[in-house]
């Protein structure tokens, strides 16, 4: 799995790079004597969670093996402004073309690091634990679940592959809750992979339904409010795993965590998070 991970990573460093550098970097080309060398700050502008470390090693490494990175600040640890994360040695023209990719996927990964750790902060002391969604930037899905894990958070399932998770559309289509839980249920046996089985309810009568039918792991509940919860887990009685999604916002978390359910799951800790403010200071060797 580790090394799955690292070939997913030198993957995407790799296209990234051919996105952005194409036949050349002509501007450092032309400017920037060749095997001159350097030296780059990445300062941190506004305070937050750090994230992107370990990405940003393997960018500089992809780009040239010679450039010498010395780490002053890890992943995960709380950054101020003006703090060092790291500094970094070696061709200037080397240095240029890393820097735009290390800071697009620094300053993203820490503020969704950032926004996940301080909604998990909101949360404290309550048992609940926070979850990310499928509402990820295509193709960063697996950089950007790392920094909600950096920041505290749960990651929910990858992907359509390692859970079955009907939602409103499954039900519609399959003709209810009862016949799409039935089928859900033969389609794990023939295929013989333990996949959970969670399922999206709207309301109360639907929730009952699904505590009829049995044979699920986890139950959604979707746009309830926080009574409205409190009386489904009454309902549910520990039977089974909770989740509460939609509507759920930074300010109003705290009520739906102090309900007891077991999860909140938020797509706005990937879709739609502010960027980390930071960059990436060069200077000649002195």
């Amino acid at each position: 799995m580790i090394q799955e991970g690292k070939e997913k990573l030198y993957r995407f460093i790799t296209e990234a790079l051919a996105e952005d550098v194409g036949d050349g970097d002509h501007t450092s080309l032309s400017t920037i004597p060749s095997g001159k060398q350097g030296k780059a700050l990445l300062i941190i502008k506004e305070q937050g969670i750090l994230a992107g470390v370990e990405e940003a090693l393997a960018v500089f490494d992809q780009v040239d093996n010679t450039l010498q990175v010395d780490v002053l600040r890890t992943d995960g640890v709380s950054v101020h402004k003006g703090d060092i994360a790291f500094r970094v040695i070696g061709p200037m023209r080397s240095i240029l073309l890393a820097e735009r990719l290390v800071l697009n996927i620094m300053q993203r990964m820490s503020g969704i690091a950032t926004a996940t750790h301080r909604i998990v902060t909101a949360m404290e002391g309550t048992g609940t634990k926070l979850l990310d969604t499928r509402k990820t930037t295509p193709l960063l899905r697996f950089l950007e679940k790392k920094a909600v894990s950096i920041g505290g958070g749960v990651n929910h399932r990858f992907g359509l592959y390692d859970m079955i998770l009907i939602k409103d559309n499954h039900v519609d289509y399959a003709g209810g809750i009862s016949e799409a839980v039935q089928r859900a249920n033969e389609y794990r046996s023939l295929l013989g992979k333990p996949l959970a089985i969670e399922v999206e309810v709207r309301n109360m009568d639907e929730l009952k339904e699904v505590l009829n039918v049995g044979h699920i792991e986890r139950i959604m509940l979707d746009n309830f409010t926080p009574d409205q919860i409190r009386e489904a887990l009454t309902l549910i009685d520990g039977r089974f795993v909770t989740e509460a999604s939609g509507g759920i916002t930074e300010e109003n978390i705290r009520d739906y965590a102090d309900t007891g359910v077991d999860y909140i799951s938020m797509g706005a800790l990937t879709h739609s998070v502010k960027s980390l403010d930071m960059s990436l200071k060069a200077s000649p060797l002195d």
